[in-house]
């Protein structure tokens, strides 16, 4: 669908509340829990180290995630004027082409901030802006896709994030075991944001989005979002467990087998189970990070 025309010039600026709502404080958690899964696994006492850490709570939560939420409203409002009317663009409470100068206002902000944090922390936010844009403005808009749209989401909100964390408190590139189980994190993520994809199935087919329950149907995108997730926190037991951290191996394991049980209710009936199963299954993923963030922290970043 063709975006609509730019909206009338408007100098007036919106409300602050309007601003807030735009820029969803609900989904800074995600990437400020990575965040701190990040600093745990880092190792390093936050002592001195505090003013960075908060520095990093802003820079992934309000800003960039911010920018993203911004970002996303801007290049959806033709479909959020028929959908949800009331969001703040469509409605006119941030009237014009506000809301795209609060999401290059955000972008501008997430740089300064980065480049006072040096330059690891620069080249994540670089990337994490990319896919911020990448995910809703055309040409790429990457959230057409069933694999691109959550992976990209994936990548930034655990990822980058969790890289973010660690690299703020240690000041250096993070160890190799905490690479590996970010990464581990990240490609399990994918199935998290798979599953949100279920709320919208008939309106994704309408509009051309082809996330995977549009395209495979919700039966066979739910297994797959299953597989993806399970699988890589086998892969972080199996590692934890060969590095010598065998009571957090399993924990991890056992949160994992928890997660497995419970989803043979969610595949049962997807599209009536996934709202329960990510307020269970998926707070049991996100406990399973910060155990393994604990066990690496504890061991070392070896």
């Amino acid at each position: 669908m063709a975006i609509n025309a730019t909206p009338p010039l408007t100098l007036t600026p919106p409300a602050p509340r309007d601003v807030l709502e735009l820029l969803k404080p609900i989904t800074w958690f995600p990437p400020i829990w990575a965040f701190m899964c990040g600093v745990v696994s880092s190792g390093v006492s936050i002592g001195d180290r505090w003013p960075f850490a908060i520095a990093g709570v802003l820079l992934v939560g309000p800003l960039v995630c911010g920018t993203s939420q911004a970002v996303n409203d801007w290049f959806d409002r033709h479909v959020d004027a028929i959908n949800q009317p009331g969001r703040p663009i469509p409605s006119g409470r941030i009237g014009g082409q506000w809301g795209l100068w609060i999401a290059l206002i955000g972008t501008a902000l997430s740089m300064v901030v980065a480049l006072s944090m040096g330059w690891l922390i620069s080249a994540a936010t670089i990337v994490a802006l990319f896919f911020a844009w990448a995910y809703s403005a055309p040409p790429l808009r990457l959230k057409m896709s069933g694999i691109w749209g959550p992976g990209s989401v994936a990548i930034t909100y655990e990822g980058l994030t969790w890289f973010t964390g660690a690299t703020v408190m240690a000041g250096a590139l993070p160890g190799a075991h905490v690479l590996i189980v970010l990464v581990l994190y990240s490609l399990g993520a994918h199935g998290i944001m798979t599953l949100n994809d279920f709320k919208a199935v008939e309106g994704d087919r309408a509009m051309g989005i082809r996330s995977l329950p549009a395209v495979l149907g919700v039966d066979p995108a739910a297994r797959i979002a299953c597989a993806t997730m399970a699988l890589p926190q086998a892969v972080v037991v199996a590692l934890l467990y060969s590095w010598g951290h065998i009571i957090v191996a399993g924990i991890v394991a056992g949160l994992l087998l928890g997660q497995l049980l419970l989803m043979r209710r969610l595949l049962a009936d997807p599209l009536k189970h996934t709202p329960w199963y990510n307020a269970t299954g998926t707070l049991l993923y996100v406990m399973g990070m910060l155990v393994s963030a604990v066990g690496l922290g504890w061991g070392g970043q070896a």
